[in-house]
């Protein structure tokens, strides 16, 4: 569990290590070199990691504005609150709502044994018809909603050629370019300055039932409906409990944790993997017994306390440095690492495929439109394989 939080620490700072690579690497090592390890002792690593790396990963979306698929949507609340001199507040803001998940989650993990099989047996027969139904109303909810639907359209079209291709690890650079290096591209073009940040804590009295209330209700539906992230489900929480700047970070950070620990509920109990975790532990177990489950639910609560206090160091130390360092250089490094991890895992083509991605991901952000709409790349492929099954 300790190695866990540790490597789940790095996987939520260094942009484009993301948990899933590792948990590939681990499900491809433990048929070799750690072929004698007990599968379980992987098992509560990843659930570690897993769990620690939905807490640290808002510090490069918010002080870098480089996230991963679960966090994009923390940028502009976040770069706000940063520009503000506010970061650390920003990123406090989320761990508050990642550590009340962690609680949520143990609360309805004994009522979602009565209720998800029903549930998705119900889904599964609607799937298509669903997806396309939450994909409307995330457009509708948009100003520009002909431009949102073109970003969902394209991105939708290049998801589906990326993954038709004959390409190790295809989402790598498809979803690193369209929401990581273009973000980055776009920091570096606009020269952003970060004033000083100010180490106060946020005043969140009266600001986290509404939040928590929406996370706790869409959130579910991620794990249950493929294609659907984190972004999405924070959206439709929104949507449903309506609360201000600050209330949807505490929004973003619940609902990233949730989707998370859910998901190992789900395998558990129907058996699909909604997050790269949940199918690396579906590889290394297969079915798993109920005992099994408790374990890592234990495992999800204690490292859900760790990680809270470990990501408030963290975001105190860089909150401090932040403006020693030139922003620029600092996001062309992370460009330069995010492009020698592609070429590591994906190859000559996977470098194609990064910069195709990251010029539609510039092209998308300056129609003004919300950048979840990008996840179109995976919402038609999986909307079109459901209509054609």
């Amino acid at each position: 569990m300790l190695l866990g939080i540790i490597f789940g620490t790095l996987t939520g700072l260094v942009p484009g290590i993301h948990i899933n690579l590792v948990g590939v690497s681990l499900v491809a090592l433990s048929v070799s070199f750690l072929s004698p390890v007990n599968p379980l002792y992987l098992v509560v690593f990843i659930v570690a990691m897993a769990i620690t790396h939905t807490f640290v990963d808002f510090i490069p979306s918010i002080f870098l504005g480089c996230p991963d698929t679960d966090t994009e949507l923390s940028i502009l609340p976040g770069h706000e609150l940063l520009k503000k001199g506010q970061g650390y507040s920003a990123i406090l803001l989320t761990c508050y709502g990642s550590l009340a998940a962690i609680f949520l989650l143990v609360l309805i993990a004994v009522p979602s044994f009565f209720v998800v099989q029903k549930a998705y047996d119900f889904l599964q027969n609607i799937m298509p018809y669903l997806l396309i139904a939450v994909s409307a109303v995330l457009i509708i909810l948009e100003k520009k909603k002909f431009s949102a639907l073109f970003v969902f359209f394209l991105t939708g079209a290049l998801g589906l050629s990326v993954l038709n291709l004959d390409i190790k690890e295809p989402l790598l650079p498809l979803l690193t370019g369209l929401f990581g290096s273009s973000m980055l591209v776009m920091s570096i073009k606009n020269k952003t300055i970060v004033p000083k940040q100010k180490i106060t804590k946020p005043k969140i009295k009266n600001k986290l039932l509404s939040p928590l209330l929406g996370a706790l209700i869409a959130s579910p539906l991620s794990s249950l409906l493929p294609g659907l992230g984190s972004g999405q489900a924070a959206i439709i929480g929104n949507t449903i409990s309506r609360t201000d700047r600050e209330g949807f970070l505490v929004l973003l950070g619940a609902t990233n944790t949730i989707v998370m620990g859910f998901s190992f509920i789900a395998l558990y109990l129907i058996s699909r993997t909604r997050t790269g975790a949940a199918v690396a532990i579906n590889n290394l177990l297969g079915n798993f017994s109920w005992q099994i489950l408790v374990l890592i639910l234990i495992v999800v609560f204690f490292t859900g306390i760790v990680s809270f206090f470990l990501t408030s160091i963290l975001a105190k130390f860089f909150s401090k440095r932040i403006t020693k360092i030139n922003y620029a250089k600092l996001s062309l490094i992370t460009l330069g690492i995010l492009i020698i991890l592609v070429l590591i895992v994906s190859g000559f083509f996977g470098l194609i495929i990064l910069i195709f991605s990251t010029l539609t991901g510039i092209y998308c952000i300056s129609l003004g439109v919300r950048r979840t709409n990008m996840m179109g790349c995976l919402l038609i492929p999986t909307i079109i394989f459901y209509l054609v099954l």
